[in-house]
């Protein structure tokens, strides 16, 4: 499929037009500042052939006052313009960075499972920057520019028509050659937004996976792939430079001809006397102002194409289908029980690929759900699809008997908890993170949290308790006490439906027997799906599923399964030899 690609008119309508009051005052702005630039050019032919010539003193102090006068409106205007437009522009760069996040924030978990973190957060921060080129002063200086250049040639042409049109020639060829290259040039910005959302994504995970790249001594195989990442950025800068250079080359040599052309024909003018001193500097200096604005076009035309490559992949992420799908989920939850129901349920990642089969199974408000099997099973999945972060690709899943895909997500994820094995913790203070699902809450629910998941146990032995500051992702902190952290971040959240993907297989003897305490309180009165590791922590679950190659091979309590002596009976009797 061709990538959509956004075009000026497009621009224009989304961007601008929104803002035209404040571009018109800036328009306004640099047509005041391009009228006043005129009166020293035009003012250097009556110096030349009037006031020199007559000695006219009171007319050379009136010339040199309208001058003045002129240059202070060129400096006044120029700073108000700078300070409305780029002020706006910034403002616009923020603004449009917010809806770009809460659109990414938006999208479906399987779009984050193929995206990495550090690229999202390039397309975030980087690719609406360009933005300040057209709401800022570089769309107003290109049509203040063309306007300059327009008096300046209908002025020129009063003056001398056949010097006019020699000069025009050079600049027709380099207005072609401009707009070849600027054809080259977009596809090539818009491939470097690519190349620099992969460089940074990349760089981004060696910073957060340090402690593994130390571990197994790979600072060098790192270093390679970043060096090779920065060189492929390096030759797409490089390709766009060249095309920049030949541009900037072409109009040196183009406007060096038309010069030298007019230095040729208005000597040979003056000589006959069909052109006067004063009329030929004026013309020199018009011709400054006709060809300096063409000239800045080409940098402000390369401005406004990466401009326009951002808000390519910009576009390109805003139009993505959120989560949410607002129109089919129209069903919002009220004071929901917890009876969860899987009826025929299949799902499949990849298109024919199908890694759970014609799953079903009840759980009833309250019940402990463990999900058993050897890894790849399905139990993630199953997990996934219970917390609506994945879509069944056929059957149903109900909530008190309502279809969950015509289940309204906020409604629901309001009641929803999860605990997972290798709990995120943000950056910031204990408290901070468990407070996270409800900044709100008083001070007593907050105790009871850290009480119920003994988070208190290890706070009390820290300087600073729930102050204390556990670094990025908490690596301040033992795996134990993260967990507890993390279950007491679920029982303040107080959620009707819990997924546990239970934590306690890789934890010491003491950290886990605090944990199953924490878990038994977290668990009680909620409908909960834990993926169990230790089948020594779920005797007392309603219901046990063992899932073997996305199938549910065996289904019923500890004892009932114990007594089939079959898979659940093995991978039990197995772990307690272990």
């Amino acid at each position: 499929m061709a990538e959509k690609k956004v075009s000026i008119l497009t621009a224009f309508k989304t961007i601008i037009w929104p803002r035209r009051n404040l571009v018109f005052i800036g328009l306004l702005l640099i047509v005041i500042s391009k009228a006043a630039s005129f009166v020293a050019p035009l003012s250097l032919k009556y110096l030349m052939d009037d006031i020199i010539p007559n000695k006219d003193v009171d007319f050379l102090k009136l010339l040199v006052g309208a001058v003045i006068l002129a240059i202070t409106v060129q400096a006044i205007t120029s700073f108000l313009l700078t300070k409305i437009l780029s002020v706006q522009a910034q403002f616009l760069i923020s603004e449009l960075r917010a809806q770009v996040q809460k659109k990414v924030l938006s999208l479906p978990i399987s779009f984050f499972d193929n995206a990495k973190s550090g690229a999202l957060v390039s397309r975030i921060m980087t690719d609406v920057e360009g933005v300040r080129n057209l709401i800022g002063t570089g769309l107003v200086q290109l049509v203040g520019g063309s306007i300059t250049a327009i008096v300046s040639l209908i002025l020129l042409l009063q003056i001398s028509w056949s010097m006019t049109l020699f000069t025009l020639i050079p600049l027709a060829i380099f207005a072609v050659i401009a707009l070849k290259a600027f054809k080259i040039i977009r596809p090539i910005f818009r491939n470097r937004g690519k190349i620099n959302a992969e460089v940074t994504g990349r760089l981004t995970e060696t910073l957060g996976g340090v402690r593994v790249i130390k571990g197994f001594n790979a600072e060098a195989q790192e270093n390679k792939v970043f060096e090779i990442g920065v060189a492929k950025l390096f030759e797409n800068v490089k390709k766009s430079l060249t095309a920049t250079a030949f541009m900037t080359s072409s109009s040196t040599f183009l406007l060096g001809v038309a010069t030298t052309g007019v230095m040729g024909l208005g000597g040979y003018e003056i000589m006959n006397g069909s052109l006067t001193i004063g009329e030929f500097l004026t013309f020199t200096f018009l011709l400054g102002l006709m060809i300096a604005p063409i000239v800045q076009m080409s940098n402000i035309g390369s401005q406004l194409t990466e401009a326009l490559a951002g808000l390519d992949r910009t576009e390109e992420l805003m139009n993505m289908t959120p989560e949410s799908d607002e129109e089919n989920r129209t069903i919002v939850l009220e004071n929901i029980k917890g009876d969860i129901v899987f009826d025929d349920v299949s799902f499949a990642y990849e298109e024919d690929k199908e890694v759970l089969h014609n799953i079903s199974f009840r759980a009833n408000s309250g019940d402990v759900i463990a999900l058993v099997g050897s890894s790849g099973s399905g139990k993630s999945t199953i997990a996934g699809l219970a917390a609506t972060f994945l879509n069944p690709q056929s059957g149903n899943i109900s909530i008190d008997g309502k279809d969950v895909s015509k289940v309204n997500l906020n409604s629901f994820r309001k009641n929803l908890g999860v605990v997972l094995q290798d709990e995120f913790l943000f950056e910031g203070t204990i408290r901070q993170n468990i407070l996270f699902p409800r900044p709100n809450a008083t001070e007593e629910e907050l105790n009871k949290a850290v009480q119920a998941a003994y988070v208190d146990e290890f706070t009390d032995r820290f300087d600073d308790g729930l102050e204390t500051l556990i670094g990025e992702r908490g690596v301040k902190l033992s795996g134990g006490q993260r967990q507890r952290i993390a279950i007491a971040r679920a029982v303040l959240a107080n959620p009707k439906i819990l997924i546990l993907d239970e934590a306690t297989s890789n934890l010491d003897t003491e950290s886990e027997a605090l944990i199953q305490k924490s878990l038994a309180t977290l668990t009680e009165g909620r409908t909960t799906f834990v993926i169990a590791h230790r089948l020594s922590t779920i005797r007392k679950a309603n219901q046990i599923l063992v899932i073997e190659n996305g199938r549910i091979a065996e289904q019923g309590t500890h004892d009932e399964l114990i007594d089939k002596e079959g898979r659940y009976y093995n991978l039990f009797t197995y772990q307690a030899r272990i």
